[in-house]
């Protein structure tokens, strides 16, 4: 991958670029950005360009023979680790290997919903195991076979859990000419042994101007649009794809009828549509909860005075300036967090009809309450 394939980022990539000429090129790096930043993008052109053997000032040449097998992940001195989904003690990554590489060259702002999809895994939950630890290791005891460096690029090390230990002295002393990236989205949850043997590169989401620049030049649709779906995004580039291909449509309705319903405390109508919710499917229930955390937010921006700030088509305008007058900012607050609650229960396999209806139920009892000061909490039995 290139670095001009990256979106946006410019920074970083003139950070990462100047590090090359300097020889500053540290053994292990941990690159932290939330998802869709496009941190595994820039792992990926990083140590393309550090084996190229004709790079340029800006970028790899892309032709060269190293170039060549990066742009096809094949590669025989660059590595991956990644979590997978099956729970045998001696399983590693390398049987999913060939999916892998697939999702990468399709797709290099992915997340772990879109690999957990590749794989049809969906009741199963991620792992990095001890195997694993040891499969990386042996392949960073490898010589390198073409480049100067060997690289292992390690996805979400998150999953490394406790057998992460495994690799700390590698990372702190790894052989000679060895370059190995950690690509992260969450420092809480990473082993801080690994975080103090790393440099940290610190990747921001993705402004919303390089959203809008990336959709209307390759997904062939007008900038109103882009810079909607940029907004509601907000620097995920993951996200965006995802509103790109949903029917935006469908969630205005269902959400927008679900707030109507429960304001309205109508019994009958939620029930019915708790059950036209859970046969959407995860995907689509999970992308209808966002949209309404995103729409909730406008609402506090309409309250709190920045309605220039607030870019939505006519429809969802015209209802955002009348449920905010329904609102306070106290129970904004609870409802997005309902949705949230919602989004990680759907995640990890709630029941949905039970669990829409439980959140249909927290809806109303939050609408039903008078207004109240801002920052005052509601307590929902």
């Amino acid at each position: 991958m290139l670095f001009q394939e990256v979106i946006g980022q410019n920074a970083i990539k003139e950070q990462l670029i100047q590090s090359v000429f300097e020889n500053r090129v540290s053994h292990a790096q941990l690159f932290l950005g939330p998802e869709g930043s496009g941190s595994f993008a820039l792992a990926l052109a990083y140590a393309q360009f550090i084996s190229c053997t004709e790079r340029t000032e800006r970028d790899s040449c892309g032709i060269c023979a190293s170039c060549r097998k990066y742009n096809k992940l094949i590669h025989p001195d660059l590595h991956f680790s990644y979590p997978f989904f099956r729970g045998g003690e001696k399983e590693d990554s390398m049987a999913d290997l060939g999916e892998w590489r697939d999702l990468v060259l399709s797709n290099p702002y992915f997340n772990l919903d879109e690999w957990r999809l590749r794989l049809d895994a969906q009741n199963k939950q991620p792992n990095i195991n001890k195997a694993e630890c040891l499969n990386i290791l042996h392949r960073l005891s490898l010589k390198a076979f073409e480049s100067e460096y060997k690289t292992m690029i390690i996805w979400l090390p998150e999953y490394l859990k406790n057998e992460g230990n495994r690799l700390l002295k590698t990372l702190e002393e790894p052989a000679n000419k060895t370059l190995i990236i950690l690509v992260a989205q969450n420092q809480d949850q990473i082993l801080n042994t690994i975080i103090s043997r790393t440099q940290l590169v610190k990747i921001p989401a993705l402004k919303n101007e390089d959203i809008v620049q990336y959709l209307t030049e390759n997904k062939d649709i007008s900038e109103t649009q882009a810079s909607r779906i940029a907004y509601l995004s907000d620097g995920n580039m993951q996200a965006a794809l995802n509103l790109l291909k949903e029917d935006d449509h469908d969630d205005f309705r269902n959400f927008t009828g679900w707030m109507r319903m429960t304001f309205a405390d109508k019994g009958a109508q939620i029930i019915d549509f708790v059950d036209e919710l859970s046969k959407l499917g995860r995907e689509n229930q999970k992308n209808m909860l966002r949209y309404g955390v995103q729409l909730i937010r406008e609402c506090i921006m309409m309250m709190s005075g920045a309605e220039s700030l607030v870019h939505l088509p006519s429809a969802e305008l015209d209802f955002v300036k009348n449920f905010s007058k329904h609102l306070d900012l106290a129970k904004c607050e609870a409802l997005v967090n309902e949705l949230e609650k919602a989004h990680y229960h759907i995640e990890r396999n709630a029941n949905p009809k039970i669990l829409f209806l439980d959140v249909s139920l927290q809806f109303v009892k939050i609408l039903k309450f008078n207004t109240l000061p801002a920052g005052t909490q509601y307590i929902l039995n």
